[in-house]
């Protein structure tokens, strides 16, 4: 805009003399939590912040007291013109003051502090700088403008990405160290990808889960990214009917503090994960009701989050969390996808990989009775991936295995064989609820369930209107090659009875 202005006015003043079309500007540009200042001239623009006055431009005019009013840079002196520019945070109570040379130019720094000291609205401070300008015999134009920052809306995707970017990241922190306020109580994790700490604020003495980035990876513009999209997908998702099972996240330090490092904190619940009940009790110990209730809630968060456009893809025992108040979160929405993710992420394999679903690993049933196939391209996460490492959490929680067994991070999966069913290892497991979760595991995404919905729907019904799965499929549609093995095998033995009754036989 400023450079479409400046080449109109540049041509109509290369065709009069002497040149009317000169000017000065100042643009103040108030975005989420952030400002931009665009600046040509000797109009001014000043903060007042926490009791001090800074000014932000910088006058383009001759150093020589008596060459003041003689511009260097202008709007429309030249073809081309040299903006400044400035970004910075937003602050609440912040005042910004712009004001023409007719003002700043008469008045002390000391009469402007005044002035705003004595001001109790926007209005009032700008007529007062007006009127003072005019009252010490300024002779030119007088214009002032005063914006007040009252309180800031949430932060929008730029401000979140912003601040992770361009904020350092903290060093290893240790019990009793301060962070912007937060007081720091135990290290909860360390994986060499993101640090957790339990932190407390010291005046409510309420307890949060600070997160950040570990050292090494401070450099990794894309880590940066996916941190501050957890945090800005956290905040807006605070407002929606998904937010009474997920974690909230808070924006602002506490007590007034500024962020100065690159973190994002959420609520602290007590309680234990999916993860703690597989490792501190048998599984026979998790009764079947429980594992259903707990999974209704999850499939009631994955289903709001599904409705707003959102795939967790990270769903594991480790990120689903029981809380002591009876409600079950889904945790950890870093390689969640929103539609205003970094590009990287959306063709990231993300996940933990004895939960990702077959299609992901290129495996797919194909056919009319389920032949296993590799597929040259695997597909991408969408929302059955979500419902699919559900089924599989509920699996390793009722029996203690994985229905197609660990994937180490270095493997890729196999699924070629049928899962066993659930109450053929634990017998305390319904039959209805054995077949509601070898539903959602199945090898064929066409034999699951579609939607979180659905999912729910099963489980509630339970025994009154049970489910019939359709038979295992056989040997030869599990795995093609099966003939050839068999064919091969009896060969083989044929070969070795053939030699044996020509060696040892007598003749």
């Amino acid at each position: 805009m400023i450079a479409a202005q400046n080449a109109w006015l540049s041509s109509v003043n290369q065709r009069r003399h002497p040149a009317l079309g000169l000017t000065t500007l100042t643009v103040l540009l108030l975005r989420g939590h952030s400002y931009v200042l665009a600046h040509v001239g000797d109009t001014r623009c000043y903060v007042w912040r926490e009791g001090r006055c800074q000014q932000l431009t910088h006058d383009h005019v001759m150093p020589h007291p008596d060459f003041q009013h003689q511009l260097l840079r202008s709007v429309g002196s030249e073809d081309h013109v040299v903006v400044d520019y400035m970004q910075g945070e937003l602050c609440p109570g912040d005042v910004f003051v712009l004001t023409s040379d007719g003002v700043h130019g008469v008045l002390s720094a000391q009469v402007m502090v005044s002035c705003l000291q004595a001001a109790s609205s926007a209005r009032d401070l700008a007529d007062a700088l007006v009127d003072a300008a005019f009252a010490a015999g300024s002779q030119d134009n007088l214009t002032a403008m005063v914006v007040r920052v009252g309180q800031l809306q949430a932060p929008q995707w730029p401000d979140a990405q912003h601040v992770m970017q361009t904020l350092p990241l903290p060093a290893s922190l240790k019990t009793g160290d301060v962070v912007d306020g937060w007081v720091v109580t135990a290290k909860v994790a360390d994986n060499e990808i993101n640090r957790l700490y339990q932190v407390r604020d010291p005046v409510s003495h309420r307890l949060y889960a600070l997160k950040t980035l570990h050292p090494s990876r401070g450099h990794d513009r894309d880590e940066r990214a996916m941190l501050a999209h957890e945090a800005w997908l956290a905040q807006r998702l605070q407002h929606t009917a998904a937010a009474r099972h997920l974690v909230r996240c808070h924006p602002q330090p506490p007590d007034g503090h500024l962020q100065t490092l690159a973190y994002v904190v959420f609520d602290w619940h007590s309680g234990k994960t999916w993860q703690q009940h597989l490792e501190h009790r048998k599984p026979a110990a998790v009764l079947p009701a429980e594992v259903v209730n707990w999974s209704l809630q999850v499939l009631k968060a994955l289903g709001h989050l599904h409705r707003q456009g959102v795939m967790h893809r990270d769903i594991k025992p480790a990120n689903l969390h029981c809380g002591d108040d009876g409600v079950v979160r889904v945790l950890d929405l870093g390689v969640a996808l929103s539609g205003r993710e970094p590009a990287s992420m959306r063709t990231l394999h993300a996940g933990t990989p004895s939960y990702i679903n077959p299609e992901q690993w290129g495996f797919r049933a194909v056919g009319p009775g389920g032949a296993a196939t590799d597929s040259a391209e695997p597909a991408l996460a969408d929302t059955g991936s979500d419902l699919y490492a559900l089924g599989v959490c509920m699996y390793q929680l009722l029996t203690g295995q994985l229905p197609y067994g660990e994937v180490l991070p270095y493997q890729v999966g196999r699924y070629h064989r049928d899962a066993t069913p659930l109450h053929r290892i634990n017998p305390q497991i319904p039959m209805w609820l054995s077949h509601v979760v070898q539903k959602a595991v199945a090898r064929d995404e066409r034999q699951r369930f579609e939607t979180a919905e659905e999912f729910a729907l099963a489980l509630e019904r339970g025994a009154s209107r049970p489910l019939t799965l359709p038979p295992p499929s056989p040997l030869i549609q599990r795995d093609p090659t099966a003939l050839w093995k068999i064919a091969l095998g009896v060969s083989a033995l044929f070969n070795v009875l053939l030699v044996l009754w020509l060696l040892f036989l007598p003749r």
